[in-house]
């Protein structure tokens, strides 16, 4: 594998033969689709638009940071870990690449049902970086540039809506880039502040300077900006830690890939070891002492909520004597461990008696400490479903914006669909739209685009109401045939989802055509009450007293299928009953989603509704009934007046639906 060193050289040598390739004004000066920031959503974005066939600029501060890891060196976790499966579904990077610098795998929540399995994994920094960097520069209609974005550039404002057209980014050397499309990944770069202690400095991420003209830019335009927080922990030493004290935690013995193209992961046989701490009532009572002297608490009163710093954690659940601290390597040649839990933002010299007062750090030596770090972001309501702004609507460009979450498989998961959006916009191509019953990325998006976020979004699996069939192990059947019809699915992953879809298919019917009955099943030592009823092999796998494994002794066929596809399998079989009567629920959904609101409408020419709901409903101005039932402060009779609007502008049987001829970009109807 090519050391690190030797990759950054391969980037800017393969970025100087592509720059070489074009003119100075098709390589400097004009692109489809511009990506701003090289972090997870970037890459995933840029990745994303460059599959549409657009011509793609990635534009970040520095190449060497791309794909970089800002915080935690891991992927994936309960909600996360299905974001990031979806995400590969659609062709996007992160999965292959975790596969391939993964050092520690773990499915989460195993003993429970696949409905909420967690796939994570522990990654090395070095590999993860150097593998994602790999990807993207041999990637097709895809160029890296190195450059700081400083502003929009404008064209005179728009006077039907009073809002100014974009014609591209300025940066802060001074020259323009014009653009098709522009996505802005900038995390906690947009006038990122880091904190520690009472101290407080313009940064991204230690080290690195922020993006302030424009955040500075977004506001002249309009757009509403409001402030997130998040943090990190110090960064230890690793032959300072007394590793005997603690409780150690293998990695699984066969793990399972994130990405569906991979049987196996890259280093299976050689995974690392976590260890498991606790923070003890000491701890506490230094972090309660000084919290006068973090001005990250100070300002936020209580911290964010998830991610959330140990300050946070003390103040709002005072009861809890212990929380819980996993100690996690950085990589394979790292002499660093990342202690996730102990996230702070205290002076360096108190974190120092923090640390130490949790078993097994006694002696612990800090390389670097823990900082809390905020940062602007743009009000995800000026968001439609495609993650374009309602704001700026001037052709041929548009904006597409990431913002609101915490975590690199969020931004991965918005990242590629704004990308993909970005590129199909280019082109002049249908939109792809990923509803809540699709996946956890429709169900983050839709949650960002109606409700917003006041402190940073995490994935979970209980915001899903149809997390029974949207789960970690059948991503690709949800998701890949919809990104092959946008496109973006390349042929080798499509010939390799329908050789899957056909095999799950023929197991699953060999399972259903195997029917016997309770005297038939029991010869095969299936124990099974005496009530007459005949039943096939797929449906005894609902009972979980039996299992596939046992079911197969009837089924000498089962011996030569792979383990994966019998696990997928077994898994249907399991929920199948519970998915025949969720569809119901999915049935009621779809007719809401269906019906199509334009995001312009005139709230005041609709009778009925309250100054209240018409003053909500201007923030958010929903794309379809559904997100318009799904907003804060809605009311049932609001709702009637909306769908009595629709009807009444387009006859009672003719309301505005998905996938017809009214159709346009966002999945907008006037109405």
């Amino acid at each position: 594998m090519r050391s690190y060193k030797n990759s950054l050289i391969h980037l800017r040598n393969t970025s100087s033969r592509r720059y070489a390739s074009l003119t100075p004004h098709e390589h400097r000066n004009n692109y489809d689709v511009c990506v701003v920031g090289g972090g997870h959503a970037g890459c995933e974005a840029a990745a994303g638009a460059a599959r549409t066939g657009a011509r793609t600029l990635l534009l970040t501060q520095r190449l060497d940071t791309v794909g970089e890891l800002s915080c935690n060196p891991s992927i994936g976790g309960v909600g996360k870990g299905t974001l990031v499966r979806e995400v590969d579904a659609l062709d996007g990077l992160c999965g292959r690449v975790t596969d391939k610098a993964g050092i520690h795998f773990q499915m989460l929540n195993w003993s429970k049902g696949a409905a909420v399995w967690g796939p994570r994994a522990q990654v090395d920094r070095k590999l993860y970086k150097q593998n994602m960097q790999e990807l993207l520069l041999n990637y097709p209609n895809l160029t890296i540039r190195a450059g700081s974005v400083f502003d929009l550039t404008f064209k005179q404002p728009i006077e039907a809506t009073h809002h100014s057209a974009v014609e591209g980014v300025k940066l802060d050397s001074g020259e323009i880039i014009t653009c098709s499309q522009i996505v802005i990944c900038t995390g906690t770069f947009l006038s990122g502040e880091i904190h520690i202690g009472m101290k407080r400095f313009p940064a991204g991420r230690m080290g690195e300077a922020p993006s302030v003209g424009l955040s500075a830019s977004l506001r002249s335009a309009g757009f509403r900006l409001g402030r997130l927080q998040t943090g990190t922990p110090a960064r230890l030493q690793k032959d300072s830690i007394n590793f005997e004290k603690l409780l150690p935690q293998p990695g699984d013995a066969e793990p399972w890939p994130f990405s569906f193209l991979n049987r196996h992961v890259d280093h299976a046989n050689n995974q690392v070891t976590c260890y498991q701490t606790e923070t003890t009532p000491a701890t506490h009572d230094i972090i309660k002492n000084n919290l006068h002297l973090s001005v990250h608490i100070q300002e936020t009163r209580k911290g964010p909520r998830y991610c959330p710093s140990l300050e946070a954690k003390v103040t709002r659940f005072p009861q809890k004597m212990h929380h819980r601290v996993w100690l996690e390597p950085e990589g394979y040649d790292s002499d660093l461990i990342y202690p996730n839990g102990l996230s702070c933002s205290l002076p360096e010299d108190v974190q120092e008696f923090v640390y130490r007062s949790v078993p097994g750090l006694e002696n612990v030596k800090l390389v670097r400490p823990a900082y809390g770090v905020e940062y602007d972001h743009v009000d995800a309501r000026e968001l439609g479903p495609t993650l374009e702004t309602k704001r700026i609507k001037a052709r041929p460009l548009v904006i597409f914006i990431i913002n609101g979450t915490t975590g690199y498989e969020e931004a991965a998961g918005q990242g590629v669909v704004a990308g993909i959006n970005a590129g199909l916009a280019a082109l002049d191509r249908p939109p792809l739209i990923l509803s809540r019953a699709d996946g956890y990325i429709g169900v983050m998006i839709d949650d960002l685009i109606v409700k917003g976020a006041e402190e940073p979004y995490r994935m979970f699996t209980s915001r899903s109401e149809y997390r029974l069939s949207i789960r970690s192990d059948n991503a690709d059947l949800r998701l890949t045939e919809k990104g092959r019809q946008a496109g973006v699915v390349s042929d080798a992953r499509w010939s390799h989802f329908e050789a899957t879809r056909e095999e799950i298919a023929r197991v699953t019917e060999l399972l259903k055509s195997c029917v016997m009955s309770p005297q038939g099943w029991q010869n095969y030592g299936l124990g099974r009450r005496l009530d007459g009823n005949m039943r096939s092999a797929f449906e005894l796998l609902r009972h979980r007293n039996f299992p596939l494994s046992v079911v197969s002794s009837a089924i000498p066929e089962l011996a030569t299928v792979d383990p994966q596809i019998l696990a997928r399998v077994e898994i249907d079989g399991i929920y199948s009953h519970l998915l025949h009567r969720q569809a119901a629920d999915l049935r009621i959904f779809m007719e809401d989603e269906q019906i199509l609101l334009d995001p312009r409408l005139d709230y005041d020419a609709i009778g009925g509704l309250s100054s209240e709901v018409k003053e909500r409903l201007a923030v958010v101005r929903p794309t379809s009934l559904g997100a318009a039932k799904r907003m804060e402060g809605m009311t049932a009779t609001a709702i009637v007046h909306l769908l009595k609007h629709a009807k009444r502008m387009h006859g009672r049987h003719d309301v505005p639906r998905v996938g017809g001829d009214e159709q346009v970009r966002m999945g907008q109807v006037h109405a």
